[in-house]
């Protein structure tokens, strides 16, 4: 239903793998399913850091997904990024249920068959 593609901030090659994960996800997984872009180890030294903030963002914006910066040891934004993608997939899930033409039940009688009146409504008058 959901998928976090997270890098390590600190590791341009972990950051370079997510377009190689995005081709598998389009290959192999649903066409709707919900995903974030997650860069991780936030809290690390800026002179450690490999990818910046808009680096991260701007590759979000390309693939028209969200994007955060977590830190899994400080907890910084761990608890958003999963309230994040669990609120998509139940709206995506609600306007899928939702849609008029998965609830219109069409009823055609058959034609020509008179309704016997044992099996008629009395609501309708008939």
């Amino acid at each position: 239903m959901g998928i976090l593609l997270v890098y390590d901030v600190t590791d341009e090659s972990s950051f370079n793998n997510i377009r190689n994960w995005i081709r598998n996800i389009e290959q192999h997984a649903s066409d709707n399913v919900n995903k974030i872009l997650v860069g991780n180890k936030a809290d690390m030294d800026e002179s450690k850091r490999a990818v910046p903030t808009a680096k991260g963002q701007a590759l979000a914006d390309e693939y028209g997904i969200k994007f955060f910066e977590t830190s899994a040891k400080t907890n910084l934004n761990v608890e958003q990024v999963f309230f994040s993608i669990a609120r998509d997939i139940k709206q995506r899930l609600a306007e899928t249920d939702s849609k008029p033409e998965d609830r219109v039940v069409n009823i055609r009688p058959d034609q020509g068959a008179e309704t016997p009146a044992s099996q008629r409504s009395a609501c309708c008058g008939s």
